[in-house]
């Protein structure tokens, strides 16, 4: 019991959010007998993959101090130019290093807007979304591309062999391994928690602000391309509003995951839960039947919470810490 009470006072949010897992599962279980199967799980974890990779690098940006919101619109526009140089005739290896190149290049844009010119991330990346995805309906329009190789969709839909376990998820489970290392292992982690808590603290300590944040939005935009191409590859069509709105997702996620809006704070172990319980969720209300606007109504009232939550832990912490201190003090008087 005592180990137990070290790991949730050391963990409170991300014990609090495997709660929320457990209860999630509950639930989709009483609304569907093929919530727990494993065939409806490979499904699950392949319909998130997208906004599980985008989730990655949006929370070095969130603990950083900085917002991206042009993801989604990055994915979108990645998709398109993948349809448009493939039907052009270009090989797969050119198409897809194309979309990686542009999605660099937006995240480029996105950190030199923030980082040269001294703007908000958030008006930027708000003015960029529009921009991203205006583009992508100016380059295919209302079309669709659709004839694309057997050997590139089948990385979007296939599973490992001899398991239902989707090849775009090993993707992002080694990822998420190369992010954790960095996040929490690594003195790169520790400037990017540095950063968000104080940026002219950690400026004065030798820590290049600029620099960092500049490359954390390009790994942004090359971590969102790379999510088009997936997405993509899934769904086999390259559209300009493919994606639209999974910036809520994404952003929901991190926060949930008990990132602090303000940067400084927050781990990714709790971000892979969110994962999991806005995935489980997303999915257990679609096969209850609950219409996509619903689900969005719920990921919005979670993403409230997800801002409320971690400070209302915070504080209640602080109380019961300071409450101890007291009752010690008490006993040694």
């Amino acid at each position: 019991m005592k180990h137990i009470w070290k790991f949730v006072s050391a963990w409170p949010w991300e014990t609090l959010l495997v709660v929320l897992l457990l209860l999630t599962i509950v639930l989709g279980n009483a609304l569907s007998p093929y919530f727990l199967t494993p065939f409806n799980f490979s499904l699950m974890v392949e319909d998130f993959v997208e906004k599980a990779l985008m989730a990655l690098p949006m929370t070095f940006i969130i603990i950083a101090g900085e917002i991206d919101l042009s993801v989604a619109s990055v994915l979108g526009l990645a998709s398109v130019l993948v349809g448009v140089t493939w039907h052009a005739g270009m090989p797969l290896w050119l198409v897809i290093g194309i979309a990686l190149v542009v999605g660099v290049a937006a995240g480029l844009l996105n950190g030199a807007l923030v980082t040269r010119l001294g703007l908000p991330s958030l008006v930027v990346t708000l003015g960029t979304l529009a921009l991203f995805r205006g583009l992508a309906f100016v380059i295919l329009g209302d079309q669709a591309v659709s004839d694309f190789p057997g050997a590139f969709t089948n990385f979007g839909i296939g599973d490992v062999p001899g398991t239902l376990i989707p090849w775009s998820f090993v993707l992002f489970v080694l990822l998420a391994l190369l992010f954790m290392v960095t996040l929490h292992w690594s003195w790169i982690g520790r400037q990017i928690y540095a950063t968000g808590l104080n940026k002219e603290a950690a400026r004065f300590a030798g820590i290049g602000v600029r620099r960092l944040k500049l490359l954390l939005f390009i790994l942004s935009g090359l971590i969102a391309a790379l999510a088009g191409i997936i997405f993509t590859a899934r769904i086999s069509s390259a559209r300009a509003d493919n994606a639209i709105g999974f910036e809520l997702d994404v952003i929901t996620v991190v926060l949930l995951g008990g990132v602090n809006i303000f940067g400084g704070r927050g781990t990714l172990v709790g971000v892979i839960l969110s994962l999991f319980v806005i995935g489980a969720l997303r999915n257990a209300l679609g096969l209850a039947d609950v219409s996509g606007d619903v689900q969005n109504i719920v990921v919005g009232t979670l993403l409230v919470l997800s801002v409320l939550g971690p400070n209302i832990v915070q504080r209640i912490q602080v109380v019961l810490s300071r409450r101890r201190l007291a009752a010690e003090s008490s006993k040694q008087a």
